[in-house]
């Protein structure tokens, strides 16, 4: 159990005042049995007209925002802080679980559960080569019984050892071909690697987007900024946890806000602004977490740093009137 305060600030800044577009934002984890969340605060500025909630089509908690129509500003300011307690269920808890009729691997989801699964277990992305497939048949037993959870734990602490890990600030997640090929890649990328590697075994996978802490100082890395990794359904254990990035297994360390069927579904804040190109200036992403031992509440955070100003666009250079040279 761990008692965490988490601090998720997004600011766009611009050069020029721009109008902004309605924003899609999932910042806010759901209550379960392994989370209990005792506050949630939401701070935007400028301060929209509208502010709701709802669920997405996966029963995630979705907030939306809007602006008056005319409202212009230099900026966007999206300041979350959650206030919960984690109680990670850890890697021996699945297989305590696990139904013993798939205990080994291949097997077969239940008819009443195939359905609901279907679009979980089918690739999404092109491999006419069929080299992620190839790439998954490596943690098969051969000439023997492959147990299923010891092969999805080993394929995720490949990933972790056998790529490098990249941080990327650009929108976008990269096929599981491209990074098959560069050998690195964001937890974004890898986590869509183990997706389809697990989807080409016939297998359920979901991605999830959240917040990753590291108590015990082991040296996890995709901290400071939203974090990416999977679940794949086992009968019996249920969603089993695993983030590639860093081989953990089962939700340890992982704060789970949102899963979803791809990448592009669970984007924390997406939206955009009325103006020209050159009027955005930067973005700046920052996740605090402070962890606690107790379930004792924690401190709040110190009130983040003021950003630095924006120089305004230079004026447009005065028109050629010379004519073309000879």
């Amino acid at each position: 159990m761990a008692r965490l305060r988490i601090r998720h600030i997004t600011r766009y800044d611009y050069r020029n005042p721009v109008g902004l577009t309605p924003h899609r934002l999932m910042i806010r984890p759901r209550d379960s049995h392994d989370l209990r969340l005792h506050e949630a605060t939401l701070s935007v500025s400028p301060t929209p007209r509208v502010t709701r909630w709802a669920h997405d089509v996966f029963g995630n908690s979705v907030c939306l925002i809007d602006w008056e129509p005319e409202a212009r500003t230099d900026h966007l300011e999206i300041i979350s802080e959650l206030d919960l307690t984690h109680y990670p269920a850890g890697p021996e808890q699945p297989r305590a679980t696990v139904d013993p009729t798939v205990e080994t691997f291949p097997f077969s989801y239940a008819a009443d559960e195939a359905p609901d699964l279907a679009r979980l277990r089918e690739r999404h992305l092109p491999d006419p080569q069929r080299r992620i497939d190839a790439w998954a048949r490596r943690f098969l037993a051969q000439g023997g019984a492959t147990r299923t959870l010891p092969m999805l734990e080993a394929m995720t602490r490949a990933i972790r050892d056998e790529f490098i890990y990249e941080a990327r600030d650009a929108e976008g997640t990269n096929s599981p071909v491209e990074t098959l090929e560069s050998g690195k890649g964001a937890c974004r990328d890898f986590t869509l690697l183990m997706m389809e590697a697990a989807r080409s075994l016939g297998l359920a996978a979901r991605f999830v987007s959240g917040y990753l802490y590291d108590a015990a100082g082991s040296g996890v890395v995709g901290g400071g900024a939203t974090h990416a990794w999977c679940a794949i359904y086992v009968p019996g254990a249920g969603w089993v946890e695993y983030d590639p990035t860093n081989g953990l297994v089962a939700g340890e360390n992982l704060i789970r806000v949102g899963a979803t069927r791809t990448p592009e579904q669970a984007v924390p804040v997406g939206g955009g602004y009325f103006g020209k190109p050159e009027d955005f200036a930067r973005l700046h992403v920052d996740v605090a977490v402070m962890v606690g031992t107790t379930d004792d509440a924690l401190p709040p955070f110190e009130p983040p740093e003021a950003p630095p100003a924006v120089e305004p666009s230079p004026a447009p250079p005065p028109p050629d009137t010379a004519g073309p040279a000879d």
